[in-house]
């Protein structure tokens, strides 16, 4: 058991889900921000637990040999680049075998299958030695004041909403300086008061800055905390300076929120959207190389408030590698879930004969069907609303019209927490002979992986696509294949559940144990059951009672304070559960 402020050392041996490094002294695994795989560094305990700790770097006492200089001078500081001083090719090896690790360990996938389908991870085309850089097409700055009272913008600090001023992200476009520049500029000289979230007032909260890497067209949003901005004509008189400029517009956000966009956007001068291009690119496996097809373009307009990957480049091989999964022929109904403004739809609506899309966004699904047509598609069309409730809905209105509900490939692209269990319910009903599942988030993928392989589904290939490089976040699209024999051509069996031994990590602790073991740990605390479910969906672990758990984000729900958070998951931890 180590104390606080204790100094030790350490060889990093591996990352966490944050980026830290772990290591372990006389088998105490210990948590440490900024350490790499390979370090040998001295730590300094900065919290105790009593299977585990968290540490920072005191000293690097010996560097692994994948670590690198940092390109940007704010990397430590700022909470976006978690493994910017990592070798690039250790990162694409980190985020494949964290996809890995998610569907054997989560998702009950066999391990030397596994590896018989999963094809190598996608990685940015970087010259060697160096990192990705430049391929963000949108960021969000925040805007606020530092100690001195100046005006700043840039990224927030990890963990915290202390702003790190930086006008030029490495990541983002080199116009993103320009603009900000400008934008700051404007506020001083007119006395444009920045958002104090402590106060909840000044105006200007967030820049937005979108551009589209083939239209090369800008877009500027302000988000204000107010329903006018000042000067607004004069603002844009400076950002017309800047070549490419071609939307400028504001976002009203009057709200206690960590919300940024307002629901509603005005333009200000220009127009509302920017174009941009997604191709269709193939894969020689021979040379390790991507070609473009010229001729295979989809054009899409994006808002503000448009949904649309934010890697352009990688975007083109992520989808296509989704189309090649789906296996096309001309002749096929498929259904896209979680189609936001038709940029997968659109893309596959080439090689089918009909594509249906859904999404919760009412504007989404506008700006889906003007994209449509746009392109002139016209085998799309769209519905508004839950994935959870439009899919069901459809299904039985067809099967009461006497008429099958079949799609012969379903595409899913959900956001991090997953498909909601009736959705995937109701696609399993549905009976496609495809899921080609596009995913942000390796846990919740290989958790629906599980249910589908139970309901008579095989995972077939698999293959990461790194969209956000020099970060944690990894992008994986699968295909998933009917079985011959469905779910319904099995008989039921009756057995004694006594008679078997739980092996799952589900069955390996009640909630009753988790609560007694949090309670003998932590000074008698007590948690509900209702956050050990919430702690535990955050895990990827399937809950095995209902708890009714919001299907939005955003429900109005208590959340599991960080204490209990971190009792839980050393509960979890303990029996072995992850």
């Amino acid at each position: 058991m180590w104390n606080k402020n204790e100094l030790c050392e350490v060889t990093i041996t591996d990352l966490g889900a944050e980026g830290e490094g772990i290591g372990k002294v006389d088998g105490f695994p210990l948590f440490i921000k900024d350490a790499l795989p390979g370090d040998v560094i001295e730590a300094k305990i900065l919290k105790a637990k009593k299977n585990y700790a968290f540490a920072r770097v005191e000293r690097v006492i010996t560097p692994s040999p994948y670590r690198i200089t940092p390109a940007c001078p704010y990397a430590r500081a700022c909470g976006g680049c978690q493994i910017q001083a990592l070798a690039y090719e250790k990162q694409l090896e980190f985020k494949q075998d964290k996809v890995r690790n998610h569907l054997v360990r989560i998702g009950g996938v066999d391990a030397e299958h596994l590896d018989t389908i999963m094809e190598p991870i996608i990685g940015m085309d970087v010259e060697e030695g160096s990192i990705p850089m430049r391929y963000r097409n949108k960021a969000q700055f925040p805007v606020g004041r530092d100690k001195s009272g100046k005006t700043i913008c840039g990224f927030y600090a990890g963990r915290t909403h202390d702003i790190i001023a930086n006008t030029d992200c490495i990541l983002g476009v080199t116009e993103n300086e320009l603009v900000l520049k400008t934008v700051l500029a404007y506020m001083e000289k007119h006395q444009v008061e920045a958002y104090d979230e402590k106060t909840g007032k000044g105006l200007v909260r967030h820049v937005l800055i979108r551009k589209g890497f083939v239209s090369q067209q800008l877009m500027v949003c302000l988000v204000i905390n107010g329903k006018t901005l000042p000067k607004a004509d004069i603002l844009a008189d400076e950002l017309w300076n800047i070549p490419g400029m071609h939307s400028f517009s504001i976002s009203v956000n009057e709200e206690n929120t960590n919300v940024i966009l307002g629901r509603t956007y005005q333009t200000l001068r220009g127009e509302d959207t920017i174009k941009d291009t997604i191709y269709q690119s193939d894969y020689d496996a021979a040379k390790g190389v991507w070609t473009r097809r010229e001729d295979s373009g989809v054009e899409y307009h994006v808002s503000p408030l448009s949904f649309y990957q934010v890697n352009p480049g990688q975007t083109q091989r992520l989808y296509s590698t989704a189309l090649a999964y789906a296996g096309l022929t001309g002749r096929e109904t498929v259904w896209d879930i979680y189609c936001g403004i038709g940029t997968i739809s659109l893309f596959l609506a080439k090689s089918a004969a009909q594509v249906r899309g859904v999404e919760i966004v009412p504007q989404a699904i506008e700006d889906a069907r003007a994209n449509a047509a746009n392109n002139r598609i016209t085998n799309v069309e769209f519905y508004v609303g839950k994935a959870e409730e439009v899919l069901p809905e459809y299904y039985e209105k067809e099967n009461a019209a006497g008429r099958k509900a079949h799609a012969d490939v379903i595409v899913v692209d959900p956001p991090r927490k997953g498909c909601d269990e009736v959705c995937l319910n109701t696609m399993v009903q549905m009976q496609p002979d495809r899921i080609v599942y596009v995913s942000c988030d390796s846990a919740t993928l290989a958790r629906d992986v599980k249910y589908l392989q139970e309901q008579g589904y095989e995972l077939k290939k698999v293959r990461a696509c790194d969209m956000f490089g020099n970060t944690m976040h990894v992008e994986t699209v699968v295909l998933l294949s009917q079985l011959r024999q469905k779910p319904d051509d099995y008989i039921d069996v009756d057995i004694d559940v006594a008679e078997l031994e739980g092996t799952s990590a589900e069955t390996k602790a009640t909630y009753e144990k988790i609560k007694k073991y949090v309670a003998e740990h932590n000074d008698g605390m007590k948690v509900s059951s209702l956050n050990i479910a919430q702690i535990k969906r955050k895990c990827g672990l399937e809950l095995a009672e209902n708890f009714n758990l919001p299907k939005s984000e955003n429900a109005r729900q208590p959340q599991c304070p960080k204490e209990k958070e971190e009792a839980i998951v050393e509960a979890l931890k303990a029996f072995q559960m992850i």
